[in-house]
């Protein structure tokens, strides 16, 4: 098993060293690769694109940006693509710009649009050697970045529109300017507080003009205001030292988001899209370089709003056409007096990056809420990327389904989708494995356990569905006001939460708790207000309260004052949790009858009004419970948990591990082990093995992303992940977590406990990498197929050679005497061997059935048995000893034992314990199959029978060879010619004959003719029944082992008497005088 390097730091309450080989090492220095997490998908619909580039030089050749999923690159026009970006502190990408002269490539992080869920960046990177590798240079806080212009002649110059932080004042914002390559930077235009810069152009015929659009902006947690005085077009004409506000024939006020292009055609018209107040504004066109303008018509982003859209872009192919970023695709063709929709079948909506091809006037790239899109017709038809794994998810939920459960995720943009955990393909799990069982944006799913069936989703703001997956139907059942009442406030991601005490049982909350017994049928208020209930506008934005007339747009929020998290007791289902998007944690144990509330500015460093991310009931004690607190909307990325353990009297901070600007999305608790919790985070996932007290980043197989919602499967012991911007992650059978203590890891070495294993073969279906159907095709991973086994290595032994040299080193260092250790200890260590370690695995009669070689290095690794007995084939010098190459038989399913062993030095020692290894069938056989004693008796008779016929084949290249030899021998030496030629060729024309038994006619098989059945033919037939299906062996294929079996003794005989032959000829020729003949010496 493959396994990238990582280390896990395991800390707990205490530090404490154990003594390894006269050697202290602590609890913190375990390595441990088993903790390897796997990509399973979905790319079928993808996410947010921010920005492409086409490389002009080969236009095969693209870097993608994602919204929230780091940087792709493709160099086969999407066939495949890689990320880029992965290993960087951020993931979040607003631009990206290839300086084709240079071949630099620059990357600007943190989305460049104003949305409630996007995340930050940390400045502007670059990278030399096509994406390998990266260096920060600067701008560390300007959270997003919209543009990055290189000076066409002097690449030490560039140009960065920065919008700023988003959701507090200040950082680094405005346009800046670089003229050594991005080592320092000076900000040009804009301001510190809020306003900093959304666009930026350069005119092609002369690099020190330039064009900026400017953008006041702030977003809190309750509302957005998307413009103001200061956001305005301005022009530079001496390369951006100082700049003019362009207001001739311009909105006045307070302007919002402004998209700007210039004409490649004519460099002195430039277009810009303008936001005003209220969600209005329009197109504008200048002729005279930004001097005047002309209103071309009302045009305006929809959809969500302005903040999110509003770029355009001048066709490099047609004067007056361009391109505007919308919920709906626009385009213009009269430089902005009539607008009209781009072809939309088949394709996304919610654009937000174009690309063009400089020789090609039909074709368009588009990036949207869904993904990348390629139309070489002008926008008629739509080619989707579907091999990006990049969706958005917000929250998921897992199945008890057999024999694979299921994952439903609730998506930005992509509705709620339904996707395999695994699958019997070999290939992986496909984009056709997954599928859409609710509409809209997707937020918190919830399953009912037991019933695989029943599953709840919504779309935002509350509007929740339960679906029927037998039929396909769905039935709202969001909670509706009584009569008399006003409307319920529910947040965007609103929480769901199915009870652990009655299955038929769920919870929802709007700005009040809800309940239902009866499956969201009918459901009973269990509170009131729980929220501070205010008026939104009325709360300060932009550093105070603001009159109506502006850039408002609480469209584009959630609903304020509204709950967020709901958490019941596993123990007593009157024990209940709410967590408040205002700053309140409201508690109640009588089932809702009474709340008490606390404010979260009381928890150690949280500030007032801080968002409850996730609340969660300890699984096996009454009165501790866990919260997830995130300030990240007032500019404060610290991670806030916390813990109590008297019901939420107190609370306890619990982050030590826990980067930095890192918050905290979601915490799960293991259902076996209390201490083991994990929480996923905007940077990552991390694990405790000691109730919360300490915390270390789980790494292996996973990028820098968000992590907004873990789910344990318990059946199968898998921790689920739900990134924003890279689909679902899953660490498999997690278990050996549990048994890490300080006392198992003072053992030498052991095994783990490995979970119970279904028996099955895997499938093909065309798109594995040894089929037909292209490259294109996205694969999820499978869990490597087979027992996954765990393991520990405390240390390993030092060899000799190991030893001398660390003493050897430590006498240099001093500055001593070094003694020669000799000439036979050198020779000796050059034949040391190091310790190797093994597993056996044994069936229920403690027959040894497979011996597994082990990685023999320090720390918990993982393997796989394949679940496939030991071959006996006959071995050469030349075969291996490595597990792949293993090609016996799978087993039948039962009860199984595996122990741990070294070899060194002669010695063979078992480590550990033996394990328990269960194998179950996936599922029954249509027939029913012959007996496992049959299929053993008749795998033991093929076996035999393929050895008889590798002995054979050898036997017959011995003759072969002899015969050469002697006719070789018949010609040296001093034996006359006629002593043995005749005889030898007596025993070539047999030779010939046995060779077209096993062979074929040499004439027929030149031109592909039939021919009749050789020994091959007959074992193949043989073996038919037991490579595929562990039905047993056919009639057929009993016959066809007889019969090769009788082919053997007539064969056998034949060589046998060939050999005589030989002997005989060869003292003959001996005696005549012929040379030795080694072939032919015994």
């Amino acid at each position: 098993m493959r396994l990238i390097k990582f280390t896990l730091f395991l800390i707990f309450l205490y530090t404490t060293t154990i003594s390894v080989a006269q050697k202290k090492v602590t609890l913190d220095s375990v390595s441990i690769a088993a903790a390897q997490f796997r990509s399973v998908g979905p790319a079928f619909m993808t996410g947010r694109i921010s920005d492409v580039v086409i490389d002009p030089a080969d236009e095969n050749h693209w870097y993608v940006g994602v919204g929230s999923g780091g940087v792709w690159e493709t160099k086969n026009a999407g066939v495949t693509f890689k990320p880029i970006f992965d290993q960087q502190k951020v993931y979040s990408i607003g631009c990206i710009t290839l300086d084709p002269h240079t071949r630099n490539l620059w990357v600007g992080s943190g989305e460049n649009v104003g949305g409630r869920h996007i995340s930050f960046g940390d400045g502007i990177y670059l990278s030399k050697d096509g994406g390998k590798t990266w260096k920060n240079k600067g701008l560390k806080y300007s959270n997003h970045i919209s543009k990055i212009i290189v000076h066409p002649t002097n690449p030490e110059t560039i140009w960065v529109a920065a919008q700023g932080p988003l959701w507090s004042e200040g950082g680094d914002r405005g346009v800046y300017k670089s003229i050594d390559g991005g080592k320092k930077w000076k900000r040009v235009l804009g301001d510190a507080e809020w306003t900093g810069a959304t666009d930026l152009l350069i005119d092609p015929r002369n690099p020190d003009v330039l064009y900026a659009a400017t953008w006041q902006r702030h977003r809190t947690v309750a509302s957005y205001m998307g413009g103001g005085p200061k956001s305005g077009i301005h022009k530079s004409t001496d390369g951006g030292k100082t700049w003019e506000k362009l207001k001739t024939g311009l909105p006045a006020g307070s302007l919002g988001k402004i998209g700007l292009a210039i004409s490649p055609q004519n460099p002195d018209v430039i277009y810009a899209a303008i936001e005003t107040q209220l969600k209005k504004g329009g197109f504008y066109r200048s002729a005279d370089r930004g001097m005047s303008w002309t209103k071309q018509s009302d045009q305006i982003s929809g959809g969500t709003g302005p903040h999110y859209y509003q770029e355009i872009w001048a066709s490099p192919h047609q004067f007056d056409r361009v391109y505007f970023a919308n919920n709906y695709f626009k385009v213009t063709n009269d430089g902005g007096k009539t607008f009209k929709s781009v072809g939309k079948a088949y394709k996304h909506v919610d654009n937000h990056a174009v690309a063009f091809k400089a020789n090609d006037p039909d074709y368009l790239m588009v990036g949207t809420d869904g993904g990348l899109y390629e139309s070489f017709d002008l926008a008629k038809t739509w080619r989707h990327m579907g091999n990006l794994p990049i969706t958005q998810f917000y929250k998921l939920a897992v199945d008890d389904a057999k024999p694979f459960y299921h994952i439903y995720g609730g998506t930005q943009d992509n509705n709620t989708q339904r996707g395999k955990s695994r699958t019997e393909n070999s290939a992986g799990i496909s984009n056709a494995d997954w599928d859409v069982v609710l509409g809209g944006d997707g937020h918190q799913p919830a399953t009912e356990p037991g019933n695989p069936n029943i599953v709840y989703g919504q779309s935002q703001q509350g509007w929740y569905s339960r679906i029927d997956l037998a039929t396909g139907e769905r039935i709202g059942i969001r909670p509706q006001p009584s009569e008399g009442e006003g409307f319920e406030r529910y947040n965007w991601d609103a929480p769901i939460v199915v009870s652990s005490h009655d299955p038929a049982r769920v919870y929802v909350a709007s700005h009040r708790l809800w309940r239902s017994d009866d499956r969201g049928d009918s459901w009973t208020p269990l509170s009131g207000d729980l929220t501070r209930n205010e008026e939104r506008f009325e709360l300060p934005i932009m550093g105070r309260k603001q009159r109506y007339e502006n850039a408002w747009d609480v469209y584009a929020m959630s609903t304020y004052n509204t709950i967020t998290s709901i958490a019941e007791s596993p123990i007593n289902d009157a024990v209940l949790y709410v967590g408040t998007d205002d700053g309140y944690i409201q508690r109640t144990k009588n089932g809702g009858k009474t709340w008490v509330k606390t404010n979260v500015s009381s928890l150690e460093g949280v500030p007032e009004r801080a968002y409850i991310n996730d609340i969660k009931a300890d699984l096996f004690d009454e009165n501790t419970v866990y919260i997830a607190i995130d300030a990240h909307k007032q500019g404060d990325y610290t991670p806030y948990l916390f813990v109590s353990k008297n019901g939420g009297n107190s609370w306890k901070r619990i982050t030590t591990g826990i980067k930095e600007k890192n918050y905290v999305w979601r915490i799960v608790q293991d259902h076996i082990n209390p201490d083991l919790l994990f929480i996923g985070t905007e940077f990552g996932i991390y694990v405790s093995v000691s109730g919360g007290d300490s915390w270390k980043q789980l790494k292996n197989g996973l990028p820098t992303i968000s992590f907004r919602d873990l789910v344990i499967q318990r059946e199968h012991n898998d921790l689920v992940a739900a990134s924003f911007g890279r689909s679902f992650y899953v660490l498999d059978n997690y278990a050996f977590l549990r048994e890490l203590s300080e006392s198992r890891l003072n053992e030498e070495a052991f095994l783990f406990s490995p979970r119970a294993t279904y028996l099955y073969r895997p499938r093909s279906d065309g798109r594995q990498k040894s089929g037909s159907l292209g490259g294109q095709h996205f694969y999820g991973k499978n869990p490597e197929h087979g027992v996954l086994f765990d393991y520990y290595i405390k240390d390993q032994p030092k060899t000799a050679k190991q030893e001398r040299t660390k003493k050897e080193k430590e006498r240099d260092k001093n500055g001593k005497d070094i003694d020669f250790p000799g000439w036979e200890t050198l020779a000796a260590e050059k034949h040391e061997k190091s310790p190797a370690y093994w597993l056996e695995i044994s069936d229920s009669k403690q027959q040894i059935i497979r011996k597994l070689k082990l990685k023999n290095s320090k720390g918990i690794h993982r393997t796989a048995w394949d679940m496939k007995g030991a071959d006996r084939w006959p071995v050469t010098k030349n075969s291996s000893d490595k597990n792949s190459q293993n090609q016996g038989w799978y087993v039948a399913p039962g009860n199984y034992t595996a122990q741990l062993y070294r070899l060194y030095a002669g010695d063979i020692t078992p480590l550990g314990e033996p394990v328990d290894v269960v194998l179950k069938p996936l599922r029954p056989s249509t027939l029913n199959p012959k007996s496992a004693d049959e299929q053993k008796k008749y795998m033991r008779a093929y076996m035999d029978a393929q050895v008889r016929r590798s002995i054979l084949m050898q036997q017959y290249n011995a003759v072969q060879n002899k015969t050469k030899a002697m006719l070789v021998a018949n010609k040296k030496g001093t034996s006359p010619l006629k002593t043995a030629i005749r005889s030898i060729e007596e025993i070539q024309d047999s030779l010939l004959t046995l060779k077209t038994a096993l062979y074929g006619n040499e004439a027929k098989n030149a031109v592909g003719e039939k021919i009749f059945p050789t020994l091959n033919d007959r074992m193949n037939a043989a073996g038919a029944t037991l490579w595929g299906s562990s039905y047993g062996p056919t009639a057929t294929a009993k016959a066809g082992l007889s019969i090769a079996n009788r082919l053997m003794d007539v064969y056998e005989e034949q060589i046998s008497s060939m050999n005589a032959t030989l002997q005989q000829l060869y003292k003959d020729l001996r005696a005549a005088g012929a040379p030795v003949v080694l072939e032919l010496e015994k």
